[in-house]
Order: structure tokens, then C-alpha cells, then sequence
């Protein structure tokens, strides 16, 4: 933990609507630093004067090697920061993932505030198209938009992190995990001394809205996740995805997937106080049968690939890697937190198991 951390900063686009040159076109134009893994990477080195993402960031990019333990608990080698701008709140936030002992979780600290906030699902206040984590001695003092962190996170092994952030909201970056993936495997990860502990799955849960729903069921060992959406909006149609989930599998399949919303709704939500920092450089917009970013979609089903995005995200407030399947269709922020809820408030549904036969993430 010793030595200035690294550090990332992203400008602020342009809002909905106003088109922008996409996060591809400003790193080839703008980036003239060096890449993850040169110069950066070792204790003290820091990124002071950094204007953007290092050069070598691209969706594309993520095929560095990631060694996720499984046995053991994780944190990262060494600090790192990013600067950006929040989705809903449109506030600028400086973000540092800072390395933390065994058993302290995932823990967000309000910089400005002075309060923390453990990622867990009973911290979770509010679902309103993200979600937002509140301290449960300071009603004043949340974070919000953490899926997104959460899942890359979750995705890599993260056990143990102290995230620092200087505001309301986690910076949106490019709409997806990639750049959080990114951030992590410049930092590096680290194995500690304890073991890490999984939740087993032992009957089905259940929860549902409506035509939504969301299930766990057992599963001898692994985690893995269906999905299927259904939207008016021709552009998104149907779209299902089912999928084991494994570091690499995450990296290659949702990683790079981003949020995406209906132009239609876009007043709705600044009227609400919401995508007050929403661009074309950190949403797709969907109008009909249109996708209105010039660049297009990075995958053909990148809305389903990002909704299951947000459920690992959303399941990692769990505070421990499950074991077992999930299935769900239609479901959101709230339908996810509510399964926790409903797996976690039954005693005879889960035990506590030892990763070292049971963590899908030694097979990572």
C-alpha cells in the first residue's frame, strides 16, 4: 500500500442526445501515455498529469491474463485511481481502490463525508435505475451506480478493497466494467492469509413482479446465470443469455456491454434527477429501432450481456461468492436485491462453505 497511487482520468462528454466522439475516438486521439504494464504497475510509481485512460484501453483490451486465486481471499497489489463523472448525478468523482486486510470486504468511504459504506444487499436503498449503497449510521451519506465496480470486482476475486470516492456517485467511465477490469489488472492482484468462504445454494428462492422474476437454485459447484429481456423497443427486442461464470468468461462476454436507455425516457429522468451525466460516450440510446451512437453496438445482444452484467454486480452485495444458478427474466436492480434478501433471510436456503472445493473462481 505503500507509494502514491496510481492514477486515471476521463473527461466529462457531452449529454444525451449531442452525439461526442466515443471513448474509441478519444483515446486514439488523445491518449499519450503508456500502456498498463509499462512503467506503471510498480510500488510508488505514480500517474500524476494523466489526462485520460492509458493508451492500450480499449473493450477490445481484455485479454490481459487475470490469476484470481481461489482458495485464498484477494486484494490488489497496490492502489489506483480514475477520475470521471457520475451517470445520474453528473458530479465529477475521483475513485481509489485501495488494498485492504483480510475480512474487511468490499467498503466504499465517502472522502467527503467521512463515513463508510460496506457493499452489502442490506445497505442498498435505492433502485431507481442503479444501485445505491447508504451507511446504515448516516442516512445522508450514499454512493450510487456501484454495479458496475461490483461486478468487475466480483469478476476478478476481489475479496478485501477500500474504495475512496469523493462524492455521490461511482464514475460511469464508458457505460460498462471494462474500464474497472482495466484498472484492476493494472493495479494486479494479490492472494492473502485467510481462506475465502463461498454461500451454497441449498433450495430454490424465488422472487417476482409481475411477468419479472429472479430465481437461485443449488448447484453442486460453480456459479452460472440465464437471463432473458423483453423490450417494446424493436432495437432490443427478446434477447436471452445463459453463461457459466469464470474470470475469462466474464471478461470476454459482459465486461465490455453498456448501460442503455430509451431516448424517450431521457426528460423523464433529468426531470427525476437522473442522467444528469449521460452521453453517447457512456450509454447506448435506444429510439425504436434505432441505436442512435454512431459507433453502433460493440455485440449484437449487448443489452441482455449488459443486464446480467448488472446481476453479477448487484449479487455480489452478497459479500461472498455464490454457488448455484441463477435464472431470471425482466429483472432489475430491485428484483436482484430483492432475491438477496429472500436467500439470505431464510436460514435453511444457504450455508457457508470453504472455497477451497466450492469457488467457481478456482477455475478461473
Amino acid at each position: 500500500m505503500a507509494g502514491r497511487a496510481k492514477r486515471v482520468s476521463f473527461p466529462l462528454p457531452a449529454f444525451f442526445m449531442m452525439g461526442g466522439r466515443g471513448l474509441q475516438s478519444f483515446l486514439r486521439g488523445h491518449m499519450r501515455n503508456r500502456p498498463c504494464g509499462t512503467g506503471m504497475t510498480g510500488k510508488g510509481k505514480g500517474m500524476d498529469g494523466m489526462t485520460g485512460m492509458p493508451s492500450g484501453f480499449s473493450p477490445a483490451s481484455l485479454s490481459s491474463p487475470s490469476s484470481a486465486p481461489g482458495k485464498r481471499q484477494v486484494t490488489l497489489k497496490s492502489p489506483i485511481d480514475c477520475v470521471g463523472h457520475g451517470l445520474h448525478s453528473g458530479a465529477p468523482a475521483r475513485l481509489r481502490l485501495i488494498p485492504a486486510a483480510p475480512g474487511t470486504g468490499i467498503v466504499f468511504r465517502r472522502t467527503d463525508l467521512g463515513f463508510d459504506i460496506p457493499a452489502a444487499f442490506d445497505n442498498v436503498t435505492d433502485t431507481r435505475l442503479c444501485t445505491l449503497l447508504t451507511a446504515p449510521d448516516c442516512p445522508d451519506a450514499h454512493v450510487g451506480t456501484v454495479e458496475h465496480l461490483m461486478a468487475a470486482l466480483a469478476a476478478q476475486g476481489i475479496d478485501n478493497l477500500l474504495i475512496e470516492i469523493d462524492g455521490p456517485e461511482v464514475p460511469i467511465l464508458d457505460g460498462s466494467a471494462a474500464p474497472f477490469m482495466f484498472l484492476i489488472d493494472c493495479a494486479g492482484i494479490e492472494e492473502q492469509s485467510e481462506s475465502r468462504l463461498s454461500i451454497k445454494i441449498l433450495k430454490p428462492v424465488r422472487v417476482e413482479v409481475g411477468n419479472a422474476f429472479a430465481e437461485l437454485h443449488p448447484a453442486e459447484s460453480g456459479f452460472s446465470l440465464s437471463l432473458s429481456i423483453e423490450f417494446d423497443a424493436a432495437a432490443i427486442g427478446r434477447q436471452a443469455l445463459t453463461m457459466t461464470m469464470d474470470t475469462d468468461n466474464f471478461r470476454h462476454d459482459l465486461a465490455s456491454a453498456r448501460t442503455f436507455t430509451m431516448a424517450k425516457e431521457i426528460e423523464a429522468m433529468r426531470a427525476a434527477g437522473l442522467a444528469r451525466g449521460g452521453s453517447l460516450d457512456n450509454a447506448i440510446v435506444v429510439d425504436g429501432d434505432q441505436v442512435l451512437n454512431p459507433e453502433g453496438l460493440r455485440m449484437p445482444d449487448e443489452f441482455v450481456r449488459h443486464k446480467l452484467l448488472d446481476v453479477v454486480g448487484d449479487l455480489a452485495m452478497a459479500g461472498h461468492p455464490l454457488i448455484g444458478r441463477f435464472v431470471g427474466h425482466r429483472t432489475g436492480h430491485a428484483l436482484n436485491n430483492r432475491l438477496l434478501h429472500a436467500l439470505l433471510s431464510d436460514a435453511s436456503a444457504w450455508q457457508t462453505v470453504s472455497a477451497n472445493t466450492m469457488d467457481w473462481l478456482s477455475a478461473a
